[in-house]
């Protein structure tokens, strides 16, 4: 079982890092930078990448947990297990900001973030229960 969550944990947060940078680095950039108050944002090329690795490795074992509980078995187990995860979780986050800070232009752009976040956390709970293969 701890190699299944260490699997998991890796190769999830590693599909994390990568759909993050295709999703909000490519193809949505122009999307939310138009709409996200940047204020708070390091310019380009000062990102700190040990607390980005720490940052996917962490969700990634939370996700990973969590559809270990689940008992998920199939690709499907992890799309909805995820995808429900990626919602709550973000609506959590992103209300929060709405609700504090001036990041958030709009409450649509909060609602487009958790659909977004949805399907990106459903493909990644799907790479993570990919990876432990069939029993």
């Amino acid at each position: 079982m701890a190699l299944k969550i260490l699997r998991g944990t890796i190769l999830g947060g590693i599909a994390y890092f990568l759909l993050g940078w295709l999703v909000y680095g490519v193809l949505l950039m122009d999307f939310f930078s138009a709409r996200i108050n940047q204020c708070a944002n390091k310019p380009d090329g000062e990102m700190i990448w040990w607390a980005m690795i720490v940052s996917n490795l962490a969700l990634a074992l939370l996700l990973t947990l969590i559809l270990n509980w689940k008992k998920a078995a199939g690709i499907v187990d992890g799309l909805v297990t995820g995808a429900i995860f990626g919602a709550l979780f973000t609506i959590m986050m992103d209300f929060s900001f709405w609700s504090m800070t001036t990041m958030y232009g709009s409450i649509s752009t909060i609602l487009v973030e958790i659909v977004v976040s949805a399907a990106l956390y459903g493909v990644i709970g799907m790479v993570i229960v990919l990876t432990w293969g069939r029993k």
